[in-house]
């Protein structure tokens, strides 16, 4: 880097996983610098250039920062007001042997953006590894429930019945898009690679005397080295920033998709039909002991919120890259990249904490069905009149005048939805009486709703899960799996 710019462990990552926490923090980042230090050392010296095997194995033997090595750098950079230069001094000084040809040829994105993109590809599999046990989760709780009867909501108004296990099918197929964007963006990172200052080899076109040919087998063997199984073709000094917006996409769609999931769950805790975990011990509110106030759905979005945001920094400073490059991106990235996948794996575990202990009350779901199925069972009523040999004019007529009386009693003194009894108290109904209870039976009004949840879960969620990288995540979550 050009300036001084301490890379410090984000705030976030106290809350977020062991693992997603380690990948951002310093230790992992000036390891991943030592380690792409060797492999450049490593390919050059396997093309002819004079280094040393002492070199080589004292690099090897010193990848990881003591605590005295990480005082050392702070005092050079500070000196110097430049870390990469900071950390190649002391990697010298605890690998003397390799002292004058670590970073040869090399510019400092050599190591930040190599080291940035190896982190993008290992946090994008975190995600994709605590997705996958979130959605295994919410799948057991959709077929769990998958014919349970429950009112549906359009405008957040009363509508046709669904059941609890369909809704959740909804969230479902949504982390299933956010599962395969996430591993596309993955699968298609690749390696900034050996490129010099300004993105042209000029350096090591001049370590291997003019040779074009070893300069092109170097980049394609640093690459591979690091496990790469491609380097971007052509890049500037640093690898473009177009590619960090690529990769925030997906996080910014997985945060608007938990957000969703997070906005359902109050509503629905508000209704008291479906609650979050709630602990003995817990208190929802200072004031308002009663209260079981839904604070990790109302977290998830809070985060979530704060996810779908930093896509668009990612945007605006890929935008302003001038020609090979300017410095206006460095501490941006370095508070963004972290923070979006910080945020993201917080964001996965709290609903996966939340997936894990969903509570459902089927007999406030049945009561306020019960509150409006009448109306929404009026034409069902119609229709068996009808086959009696009624009218279908007059019995609709009838329906609705018997609908306004039964709304007046509900909207304007505050009673019980009557009108089955109203119903059943006009002699005109008569032919129908006995088939009432048939006629309200909410399982009547749930449509495919049960079988599109099995063939969703057996055609679409089972294949995903049966992914190997998945498969054992969720194995070794510790929990059962999804059988169907």
């Amino acid at each position: 880097m050009e300036a001084f710019e301490t890379y410090q462990t984000p705030l976030s990552s106290r809350y977020a996983s062991k693992e997603m926490a380690n990948l951002f923090s310093p230790a992992k980042r000036f390891f991943t610098w030592r380690t792409l230090w060797l492999n450049l050392a490593i390919a050059e010296k396997q093309l002819g250039l004079p280094i040393s095997d002492e070199a080589i194995e004292e690099m090897k033997g010193n990848l990881n920062l003591t605590p005295e090595q990480f005082d050392i750098a702070a005092v050079e950079e500070k000196k110097r007001r430049h870390d990469v230069m900071a950390h190649v001094h002391t990697f010298g000084q605890v690998a003397p042997a390799a002292a004058g040809i670590i970073h040869l040829g090399a510019t400092s994105c050599y190591v930040t953006d190599n080291a940035d993109l190896i982190f993008l590809r290992e946090g994008l599999g975190y995600l994709i590894r605590s997705l996958g046990i979130l959605i295994s989760r919410l799948s057991a709780f959709a077929a769990q429930y998958r014919d349970l009867p429950t009112l549906g909501f359009t405008h957040f108004q009363p509508a046709q019945l669904t059941t609890v296990g369909k809704r959740a099918t909804l969230w479902i197929q949504e982390l299933l898009w956010d599962l395969r964007n996430l591993k596309r963006v993955r699968d298609d990172i690749g390696f900034r690679g050996v490129k010099g200052t300004t993105g042209t080899q000029a350096s090591f076109l001049a370590l291997f005397d003019g040779d074009h040919d070893k300069v092109e087998e170097l980049d394609a063997l640093v690459t591979k080295l690091s496990g790469f199984e491609y380097a971007y073709p052509v890049t500037s000094q640093t690898y473009s920033r177009k590619i960090d917006a690529d990769v925030l996409a997906p996080l910014a769609s997985l945060g608007a998709t938990a957000h969703k999931i997070g906005t359902d769950i109050r509503l629905l805790a508000n209704l008291k039909e479906i609650e979050e975990p709630f602990e003995s011990t817990q208190i929802g509110s200072s004031a308002m002991a009663y209260k079981r106030n839904p604070m990790r759905s109302e977290r998830v979005c809070s985060l979530a919120r704060h996810l779908m945001v930093l896509h668009q920094n990612a945007l605006m400073t890929s935008s302003v890259q001038w020609f090979e490059r300017t410095l206006d991106d460095s501490a941006n990235r370095r508070i963004t990249l972290p923070e979006a996948f910080l945020t993201a794996d917080i964001v996965l575990s709290t609903l996966q904490n939340i997936s894990e202990g969903l509570v459902v009350y089927p007999k406030v779901i049945a009561r306020r069905i019960a509150q409006e199925l009448p109306f929404m069972a009026t034409e069902n009523v119609i229709m068996a009149i009808v086959k009696k040999g009624g009218d279908r004019q007059e019995a609709h007529e009838k329906i609705r005048v018997l609908s306004q009386e039964a709304g007046h009693q509900v909207k304007h003194l505050g009673l019980e939805n009557d009108l089955i009894s109203r119903i059943r108290a006009d002699p005109y109904f008569d032919p129908i009486k006995d088939d009432l209870e048939a006629l309200l039976d909410p399982t009547s009004f749930i449509g495919r709703a049960p079988q599109q949840v099995d063939a969703f879960l057996e055609k679409w969620v089972m294949p995903a899960l049966e992914d190997p990288e998945v498969r054992d995540a969720i194995g070794r979550s510790g929990k059962v799996e999804l059988s169907v």
